[in-house]
Parts: C-alpha cells; structure tokens; sequence
C-alpha cells in the first residue's frame, strides 16, 4: 500500500463544478475529495451552498414547464443516449468510482453497468405510463384517469453506490417528465458530475438535470432548500434512517411527496435442508460485496445447528481463498478500504462488544492502516451482541445459532428496519412459509444478490418509503387526476 495511485480519467468527465442549468458554476470555496485507501487528495470540487441550491430549484422549476410538455417518445430516446454514453465512458467511470469510494474496479464496473441500466430500462418504461378509462354509472359522462407528472425532484444520495443510486431516481424521473437537483454525498461528488457531463452530451435540456455538490459542513443548509423550497414537489433520499426522518420533517411543512431508501439489518438464514455450498458462497457475495457496505448486506447470519459447524468451517475457508485486501485499482483486489476512519471504528466497536459477550474471532477481526479492516467471521454470537442489533457497514460476519424456523423468523424479526432479507432451503413448504414471514421488502431464496432494475427495491418499517425500480419505480413521480367529461349527449 505504499505505492502511488493516481486517477487516470479523460479530462471532460473529471469535473470539479456543480452543474446548474445547463452551466458549469464555482462556489466561494471548495471541499476535497480524498482516495479512501490513501488518504490522498484526487480533486478538489466546487462547495454549493443554499444559493447555489436555490438556483437548481429555480432551474429545475422553470425546465419543469418545458420538459413535462415533450413526448414520452422524446424522452425515452434522450434517455437512451445518456445509456449510451455511460456504457461507451464505462472504463473511466467506473475509475472515478474506485478512487472516491474505494471498491474494487472489477465492481466499480458492474456499478457502472447496474448505473447504466436504469437509465435504459426507465427510458423504455418512459413510453408505458398507461392512465385509465373507468366504466361510468351514469350515461352522460365518461371518467378518465390521467398521469401528470409531479414537479420538480430533489435526489439527496449516498456514496457506496454513487453512481446507480443517481441513475436509479433520475431515470424514472426524467421518464416520467419530472426535472431534478441532485446532491450527492460529500466523499463521492466526481461520479455525479461525470454523470451531468454525459446528460448534456447526451442533449438533455438545460435545467432538466442539476448537480449540486456540497461539503459535510455545507450539506445541512443545502438539504434544508431542498426540502423545505416551495417549488420541489418530491423528495428522493437513500441513506441512513436517522437522516431520513429529519428530511421527513423537513417535508412535512410543504407536504412534499417523499420516497426514502433508508437503513437495512439484513437476516442471512441458513436452514438445515440447505445446499451448505451454495449458501457459503451467497454470503460472499451478500456480504463482502463493496467491503460490506451496501444497505442490502446480509447483517445476521443465522445458521440451523446441525449445519452450524460445517458452515462455518466452509465459511472460514472461502474467506482464506477469495477475500483480497489493497486499493481498488489492483486486479487482484477483492477488498477495498471502508469509506473513511468513522466507518472502521464502528466494525472495531461492535467487534471488541461481542467478544467481551463472548463471541470467538475466527477470521480476522483487526483493523489495518488508514480505513482498512480485516474480514471478521465471528461464532458463537447472540442476540444481545450490538452487531445484532444495528447496521455494521463493513466486513463483519456474525454467525447465530438457531433449532427451530419459528427461533429464526423471531430473531430475523425483531428489529425496527426490514430492507432485505436472504434464506437458504431446500423445503418447498418451508420456502413459502419463510418467503412471506420475513418483514422486510425484499427476500432472496437461495440467491445472494438481488439487485435488477426490472424489480423492485425498497423496504418496510424503518426501511423507508416507497420502491425504486421495476414498472413501479416511476409512480413515485407521477399523481393521478382524475377528469370527468360531463354533458355528454348518451
């Protein structure tokens, strides 16, 4: 790690500008963005502050009253050009992903590819918001369900996914006529710039897409414009349930329409009718995805008695063999640093907790320089350790034990939050049984990764609000009128 890495991206989608209608603008300062493995400098970007802010609003708005009147052809075929842009720039894209947030480049790419696809598929769903003809009880009018859409969006988003979580909101709102200011998180702001570089190359009107970058510091006052301004209509926030509920009552005083993809604590259950093989590798894949920051990672693994030990000796193994800790741009590289040094104290906590409740370290459990951490496999934990009950963020595997599936759906349960949820079996009866307990909002059966932009995703209680994604993910943006055509001669 004691090399030099340097980001390497052709200079038009290197932007260090906040991008507002149509033009690239300085603030009176700027923030750093900082390599996460290094700890070094890559850019410096413009700090958008409420003015800046406002501006976007007052952009996006006045765009509103032109975009809203293009055809959904029209739309689909500029949203198709902006996915091809992101597949043509992949390769530097997905650079800007692995030195602002620090994964792997082979999954930056798969980030740039998961990105890509939403705007694809909302640009082909941008052609089916379908209203309706409603059968009237009276003979002298007909009754007609039309679909406008809402207004101007505000997209406040995270840094573990900082391209596709833009894209995932964006698509579905553009498709649907809306216009939208986007505040990405302050560690990854170079991705959503490179993102408005391609939206203009790719024609999208001036006003239509707007970035506004902002520093940790900066980023109360901007959020307050962008969820309390008169003219946003709607509310679009992924991140953690705490900032969800500020940006709720935030929302509140102008009723603004509000989706939030907030905080999972996702269940990993491993039943004794398993395929142990298949359900080791899921939880690679579930858990080590992104370093184990995903809001989808697999948090509590509960695994059926009989099978304990041998899962988790298989577990420990695979760990052995697939598990590479360095900078993201080596190719061998299966493990990134965690975002920054908060995040590798919270692992470290919740690790040094469950040992002194008596959990044994199998794997790891160190944390390294800088804001790496060791891959931890920790047995005999229980319900009362803090690494059951909250969200970890990095690569720390718990391992429960659990007799009966009544045990397991209580434990997987009991917790306020429900995104997602993984269970291995190979009991038809069971598989029901489970599928539709579970409380949360997404289940993979004997699947460890989930995500596609043609289903759904979000989650139930704390999770948040509403679904992104799938022919759903553009009613988020859309209201419903209703309009009756009366005096008509039967």
């Amino acid at each position: 790690m004691h090399r030099s890495y340097s980001l390497d991206v052709s200079a038009p989608l290197l932007r260090t500008q906040g991008y507002v209608d149509g033009r690239w603008v300085s603030a009176a300062s700027v923030f750093p963005v900082l390599d996460p493995a290094t700890g070094q400098e890559i850019a410096r970007v413009a700090d958008c502050g409420p003015a800046e802010a406002k501006q976007a609003v007052d952009a996006a708005y006045k765009a509103f009253h032109s975009w809203k009147q293009y055809t959904a052809k029209e739309r689909s075929v500029l949203l198709r050009k902006w996915f091809d842009l992101l597949t043509l720039h992949k390769d530097d894209l997905a650079k800007l992903i692995t030195f602002e947030c620090g994964k792997p480049l082979r999954e930056s790419l798969g980030e740039i590819a998961y990105s890509a696809s939403f705007l694809e598929w909302f640009s082909e769903e941008a052609r089916r918001v379908y209203g309706d003809i409603v059968p009237s009880p009276v003979k002298d009018r007909k009754i007609l369900l039309l679909k406008q859409p809402v207004g101007v969006a505000s997209v406040i988003t995270p840094w573990n996914f900082p391209s596709a979580m833009i894209t995932r909101k964006v698509g579905a709102a553009l498709a649907a006529g809306c216009t939208v200011v986007v505040k990405p998180a302050e560690d990854t702001p170079l991705s959503a710039l490179a993102l408005a570089e391609l939206a203009e190359q790719a024609g999208i009107p001036a006003g239509v897409f707007n970035v506004v970058p902002c520093s940790r510091e900066t980023t109360p006052s901007v959020g307050q414009v962008l969820c309390t301004d008169p003219l946003v209509a709607k509310i679009s926030f992924t991140g953690s349930t705490a900032t969800g509920k500020v940006l709720l009552k935030m929302a509140a005083d102008t009723v603004k329409k509000a989706s939030m993809e907030l905080g999972g604590h996702a269940p990993f259950i491993v039943f004794d009718s398993a395929d142990v093989d298949k359900a080791v590798a899921g939880a690679m894949a579930s858990k080590f995805r992104n370093s184990g920051q995903t809001c989808v990672c697999s948090n509590r693994f509960l695994v059926q008695s009989r099978i304990y030990d041998r899962f988790i000796d298989e577990l420990g193994r695979a760990m052995d063999a697939e598990l590479r800790l360095g900078h993201g741009s080596e190719p061998e590289t299966t493990q990134g640093p965690l975002i920054n040094t908060r995040a590798a104290e919270k692992v470290v906590h919740q690790i040094s907790d469950a040992v002194s409740r008596g959990a044994k370290v199998l794997r790891g459990g160190k944390r390294l320089h800088g804001s790496f951490m060791e891959p931890t496999l920790l047995a005999d934990v229980t319900a009362e350790m803090l690494c059951t009950k909250e969200e970890t963020f990095g690569p720390l595997l718990p391992v429960i034990r659990f007799n009966t599936e009544e045990e397991a759906l209580a434990i997987a349960n009991a917790s306020n939050v429900g995104l997602a949820g993984y269970f291995y079996s190979q009991d038809v009866s069971q598989i029901w049984r489970v599928a539709e307990a579970l409380e949360v909002g997404i289940v993979g059966v004997n699947e460890g990764l989930l995500s596609t932009p043609e289903a759904t995703f979000g989650g139930v209680k704390q999770s948040g609000l509403g679904r992104e994604g799938s022919k759903y993910g553009i009613e988020e943006y859309l209201d419903v009128k209703y309009m009756c055509f009366g005096g008509l001669k039967p």
